[in-house]
């Protein structure tokens, strides 16, 4: 599996637990005061997936500079 592919995967999966997390912390807030962590447990996989989602997206450019020759 190259980098990208491996990417991709682990985006997608970030995706999942960004979502979940969401959940949990929404059903967290209808039970009262949520504890702090339930309310920054989102921003784990959310930082994550900037980062991938910024990667996949500059890969077309970085492989389209690369076949033109600069560098």
């Amino acid at each position: 599996m190259n980098w990208s592919k491996w990417f991709r995967q682990v985006h997608r999966w970030l995706s999942i637990a960004f979502t979940l997390a969401v959940i949990v912390n929404l059903a967290s807030m209808t039970q009262g005061q949520p504890a702090v962590w339930i309310g920054l447990l989102a921003l784990v996989p959310l930082i994550l997936l900037l980062m991938s989602g910024l990667y996949l997206f500059a890969l077309p450019y970085t492989a389209k500079w690369r076949r033109s020759g600069a560098g």
